[in-house]
């Protein structure tokens, strides 16, 4: 039986060989010959309910991105597992969709994973941030912004492109429409902040924002990364719309390969 197995372990690697030398010259396709990178994504169970609603369907979202097996994907509604940095390093980029870190040991843990290097996406309540969050860092890892207002109900709105030439956003439309999500306004805006780049906005055309809760003015940035990271936040998140529409899927499918993209051990989708 070793026998058999050491024989179709040397014939696949054979053939692997075989195969990536008929590859011509110029070939345009890189196929992946084993998993390119290893991705966590976080979500709780003790979310408000809407929040959890995104965090089911985004999790077969992220499901789907793995058909055929192109990355390790590993799911958590328990930080607690990943606490130390030893573990988080493991991941290329970690995903969290409806909570963030909210113990001494996690902050501490994703604090170093990020400062070292680690990647971030992160979803509209992953963000929320307010005089009881009590984490400095976080804010400053967000931009400086702290949630200010916001509208209601979730509603659909006009978006604007920042920047059109990032690798997140420049097979995008100018300006699309989303589908209907809860808005977060930050104070101060991250626009103000030097080291944010700001992809996409809400317009202020959509002004006034909301039918119970309105929003009237204010600049309203909802996609944006902050440069001294390997990270991007996007405001969308609330409810069950919010991959019903293929722009904005595109949208996190471009975020999510440009995190993972700019790893420091360099681009798996190169390898």
């Amino acid at each position: 039986m070793r026998f058999i197995k050491h024989y179709l372990a040397l014939l696949c690697i054979m053939c692997a060989m075989v195969v990536q030398a008929q590859v011509p010259e110029g070939y345009p396709a890189n196929y992946a010959r084993a998993p390119r990178f290893k991705a966590l994504v976080y979500y709780t169970q003790n979310a408000e309910g809407a929040h959890y609603e995104f965090s089911l369907q985004a999790v077969e979202f992220f499901k789907k991105l793995n058909y055929g097996d192109g990355f390790v994907l590993d799911f958590t509604t328990d930080l607690s597992g990943y606490d130390t940095y030893d573990k988080l390093k493991e991941y290329s980029v970690v995903v969290m969709l409806d909570g963030y870190p909210d113990t001494a040991a996690s902050r501490q843990a994703f604090q170093e994973y990020m400062e070292k290097g680690g990647g971030w996406m992160g979803f509209h309540v992953a963000a929320y941030n307010d005089k009881d969050t009590n984490w400095p860092w976080f804010v400053d890892f967000l931009g400086g912004g702290v949630f200010y207002c916001n509208n209601w109900p979730p509603q659909p709105v006009l978006v604007e492109v920042d920047n059109s030439t990032h690798p997140v956003t420049r097979n995008l439309p100018t300006s699309f429409v989303v589908p209907a999500s809860e808005w977060y306004q930050w104070n101060p805006s991250p626009r103000q902040n030097k080291d944010v780049e700001l992809l996409l906005s809400i317009s202020s055309k959509n002004y006034p924002l909301g039918i119970k809760d309105v929003v009237n003015s204010g600049d309203f940035p909802i996609v944006w990364t902050n440069t001294k990271y390997r990270m991007i936040y996007l405001n969308m998140g609330h409810g069950d719309e919010e991959f019903i529409d293929a722009t904005q899927n595109l949208l996190f499918v471009n975020a999510f390969r440009w995190v993972v993209s700019t790893d420091k051990n360099g681009d798996p989708f190169k390898k």
